[in-house]
């Protein structure tokens, strides 16, 4: 299905997943599941339903030149193709395992590549899930002043374990614009959980779970 008017397309969503070095081969595939896992969760697919669908897409990042295309843009709005997406999660392979963690290029690469989506919708949302903070290049600040980032959220998944606290970093530094938040996942087990909180979160349907106080945030940078 493709939306014909702006009221069918009220969120573009870009997921972009941690793929760098602190990120071992088992914690990489829980992100992979969680991701899939959370797209066909019963209440996910119809909250998205509810507002008529959105699109969606997903990328693994790391280094600063190393991005990769999970699911290109795909319009969700049903059973069917939240699982046609989480099928091709499923079968995509990691591209990189030995980089930092240069998180504000992967910023500026989503914002670049939100800007591609077939539509412009009502709502555009940059999910970066990460278990660090930024140790390579440009940080989320300098993301933010170089690329095109007007209208654009960006909320965050912390993975809760390292030194620096990414919790902390990612609700100081990474999340951006009205209405931006941190979820929390305690670990790469409690990916899926998180990220299916977030997901009901975002979508913004009277279908997401209880929220937890004090991870809102309304940064404008």
């Amino acid at each position: 299905m493709t939306p014909k008017t702006a009221a069918a397309c009220p969120l573009a969503l870009i997921v972009a997943m941690d793929g760098s070095s602190s990120v071992d081969a088992r914690e990489h595939a829980l992100q992979l599941q969680g991701l899939a896992l959370a797209l066909q969760d019963p209440e996910v697919v119809d909250a998205i339903s509810a507002v008529g669908g959105i699109w969606f897409s997903s990328f693994e990042w790391s280094g600063r030149y190393q991005q990769v295309i999970q699911v290109d843009w795909s319009f969700l709005d049903g059973a069917e193709s939240a699982k046609a997406a989480a099928d091709k999660l499923a079968r995509s392979r990691r591209g990189f395992n030995e980089f930092p963690t240069a998180l504000g290029y992967a910023l500026g690469y989503a914002a670049v590549h939100l800007n591609k989506a077939p539509e412009k919708c009502a709502r555009q949302v940059i999910d970066v899930a990460g278990d660090g903070v930024n140790n390579e290049g440009f940080g989320p600040a300098s993301a933010y002043h170089a690329f095109p980032f007007e209208g654009i959220v960006v909320n965050g998944l912390a993975i809760k374990g390292a030194k620096p606290d990414p919790v902390a970093y990612y609700r100081h530094s990474v999340i951006r614009g009205p209405g931006s938040f941190v979820e929390v996942a305690s670990g790469f087990d409690d990916y899926a959980d998180a990220m299916k909180r977030k997901l009901l979160r975002e979508v913004g349907t009277s279908y997401y779970t209880e929220l937890q106080p004090g991870t809102a945030g309304h940064d404008l940078r």
